[in-house]
């Protein structure tokens, strides 16, 4: 997906606010897993972040579009770890990137579920 810095994005040292970085992180891990679910799943099962860690290398200034990528890495019990990379369109290194542990909770009991070989198939990660 591909995001541009509003003014509201900006903080007091001109560039885009270290918040604004895991906004966009979740908003790209949402979109993903909205395209790989249906509704019914959905309904069902719901994702929250334990622990984000974040690595900046290049400052984003107001009205600079940035390129957001996302892919998984190691499932284990209900936890799934989620990269995401924040970069300038042609640029060779990152603006930001992101690593969350993300932790998958039934909806309805908010408890813990372990990630199982139908959601690593939705994401086509082997399981």
């Amino acid at each position: 997906m591909t995001r541009v810095a509003k003014d509201s994005d900006i903080d007091e040292l001109g560039h885009v606010n270290n918040a604004v970085y895991l906004v966009w992180a979740q908003d790209i891990a949402v979109a993903h897993w909205s395209t790989v679910t249906e509704v019914a799943l959905r309904d069902q099962m719901v994702w929250v972040a334990l622990r984000h860690e974040i690595d900046y290398r290049e400052q984003v200034l107001a009205g600079e579009a940035v390129e957001i990528r996302t892919w998984l890495g190691r499932a284990a019990g209900p936890r799934f770890q989620r990269h995401v990379d924040i970069r300038k369109p042609g640029n060779s290194r990152f603006s930001a990137k992101v690593l969350t542990d993300w932790c998958l909770i039934d909806a309805k009991t908010r408890k813990p579920r372990r990630v199982g070989p139908k959601i690593l198939s939705l994401f086509g990660v082997p399981g």
